[in-house]
């Protein structure tokens, strides 16, 4: 089988270069419109035919589960003719154009053995000399499948033509293939990412607004759900960024006080002077500016719930009111001679350590009890690793559609968040997410982009963060062999005990188990030494396959 051109001296007259100018005009637009691909290529192999005389156009693609050859667009064909078009590679003039990615001229398909009239009896061709035109639709320099037509022999028009023109059209198809390929892929990651994050949202907190599937975290959500129906105070530790609110929010919704208020104040965020009229009330003229009377948070709650955030830093006076409200269910407005009633249920959140607060002589002895009756302790994000992948995906989720930018994620990237200590905890991991999302370019967030925005992440100290609320009640003290110290990667002097993401190399095995052997097998230490997390170590020890007593 060879390409053969007919030297026809008949020069193609002015209509027929319109007729093709208009054919290629249209496919044009249809690209533009490839969201349908089956009507797109439809249309095209129409034009052919009523434009130009390439009849019974076909485009034939692989089975992605045989391998055949098989007619997935045609214009002319009957449903049997189609089912009948299916060649393995290399078998007939169709088969080796896909095999060889050349072109084929078939001028006569009579005289021609290889051609096989499989799909189209030739008994319903033209009694007449036919052609048979098949060329590769090519992407990235790969045959992806084969355009096919006919036409008659006796036409005036130069084989050469309608070669150059089927080329083109050939190229077009790909490109209407490549972009309904590519919004596939997209719908199915979505469709596949939607699927996770209901599947988490169908757990036991996902409802709530609180994902994740670790240990960690379902034995907090076990707890709520054990605890929710009770009349009992609840006493919600962790360090800042755990979702603290969150959880007080899932225990009201899930109690039998839904339907009354959720009343939040922060302790810490109003001032000392302001906080008691806030909680309690006051009477008109009960102090210089009362203009009114004004009903406290306390009593808007009535029959619901009080979340008080951040009760550690609640000044030591109104800490005593606060232990008669949850003594005796009354609350007295600032200026006012009579008690009020109230039905309320108070959840506190602290991310201090209360019971150093009551050491220090910081905090009440007696309303830490009070308060403390069911204690719920949120795991910080280091210890729910697992759930990192997730809270991403709901994250990228949640910015791409509020700014409006269809971004991905780079092969390596959660293996960085993955890798980072988080002393901020889900509400770092989420403005990270979002700087990615703002900062990214071509809709892709890389790992350079991560490392970069981890790395001014890892300034801020632990010890920093710990001033800031950032530190975990339950995490041991910080010794002196943890003290700040310059990230080996500046020049620059910035307090960090860690230092940003690097990816991991096999060469850094022998120095991991040298430090891990020189502090004894202690690998806090070995890791403070190394100048990383914990996790960080663990991280790396875990993805070189080193291990350790």
């Amino acid at each position: 089988m060879a390409l053969h051109r007919i030297s026809d001296s008949t020069p193609p007259d002015l209509a027929t270069r319109e007729q093709e100018i208009t054919l290629l005009l249209e496919v044009a637009k249809l690209m533009g419109r490839s969201g349908d691909p089956d009507a797109a290529i439809y249309r095209i192999l129409g034009m052919m035919s009523q434009l130009l005389g390439l009849n019974r156009g076909r485009v034939l693609l692989p089975d992605p589960n045989s391998g055949q050859l098989r007619i997935r667009h045609a214009y002319g064909l009957t449903d049997a003719e189609r089912d009948r078009g299916s060649y393995s590679l290399g078998e007939g003039v169709t088969g080796r154009v896909m095999k060889t990615g050349q072109i084929a001229l078939i001028q006569d398909i009579d005289n021609e053995p290889e051609y096989l009239a499989r799909a189209i009896d030739r008994s319903t061709l033209p009694q007449e000399t036919v052609a048979y035109i098949a060329v590769p639709i090519v992407q990235d320099e790969h045959a992806i499948g084969v355009l096919g037509v006919h036409r008659l022999r006796r036409r005036s028009r130069q084989f050469q033509d309608d070669l150059n023109l089927l080329r083109v059209i050939a190229s077009m198809i790909g490109q209407v293939l490549r972009i309904h390929q590519l919004i596939a892929e997209r719908t199915a990651e979505l469709v596949s990412e939607n699927r996770y994050l209901k599947s988490a949202l169908d757990t036991q907190g996902g409802q709530y607004g609180i994902l994740g599937e670790s240990p960690a975290l379902r034995h907090v959500l076990k707890q709520v759900h054990r605890i929710a129906d009770t009349q009992a105070t609840v006493l919600i530790t962790g360090a800042s960024g755990t979702g603290k609110e969150k959880i007080a929010r899932m225990v009201h919704r899930i109690s039998q006080r839904n339907a009354k208020p959720f009343i939040s104040i922060n302790c810490a965020a109003i001032p000392a002077d302001l906080l008691e009229s806030e909680l309690f009330g006051h009477e008109k003229g009960a102090f210089t500016g009362a203009f009114s009377a004004k009903t406290g948070k306390i009593a808007l709650a009535d029959g619901g719930t009080l979340f008080l955030d951040e009760i550690g830093d609640m000044p030591e006076a109104l800490q005593s009111k606060i232990l008669r409200v949850l003594q005796e269910r009354v609350v007295q407005p600032i200026g006012g001679n009579r008690d009020l009633p109230v039905d309320v249920r108070i959840i506190a959140a602290t991310h201090q350590n209360l019971q150093a607060a009551v050491n220090a002589g910081n905090f009440r002895l007696d309303l830490f009890y009070r308060l403390n009756v069911i204690p719920l302790h949120m795991p910080a994000l280091r210890d729910r690793a697992s759930d990192i992948r997730l809270l991403t995906r709901h994250f990228l989720d949640r910015y791409t559609h509020l700014h409006g930018w269809n971004v991905v994620v780079d092969e390596g990237v959660l293996e960085r968040l993955e890798a980072f200590d988080w002393p901020g905890n889900i509400r770092q991991l989420e403005n990270v997410l979002e700087r990615a999302v703002l900062l990214s370019t071509d809709g892709r967030i890389g790992t350079p982009l991560i490392d970069e925005i981890l790395h001014e992440e890892s300034r801020i100290s632990p010890f920093e963060g710990e001033r800031h609320g950032l530190r975990d009640e339950h995490a041991p003290a910080p010794s002196r062999h943890n003290e700040p110290r310059t990230l080996p990667s500046s020049g620059a002097s910035c307090t960090s005990a860690v230092r940003p993401y690097q990816r991991v190399h096999a060469t850094e095995a022998e120095r991991l188990k040298r430090a891990i052997e020189q502090t004894g097998g202690n690998k806090t230490r070995a890791a403070m030494d190394l100048g990383l997390t914990p996790r960080q170590l663990r991280y790396r020890l875990k993805k070189l396959g080193i291990e350790t007593t």
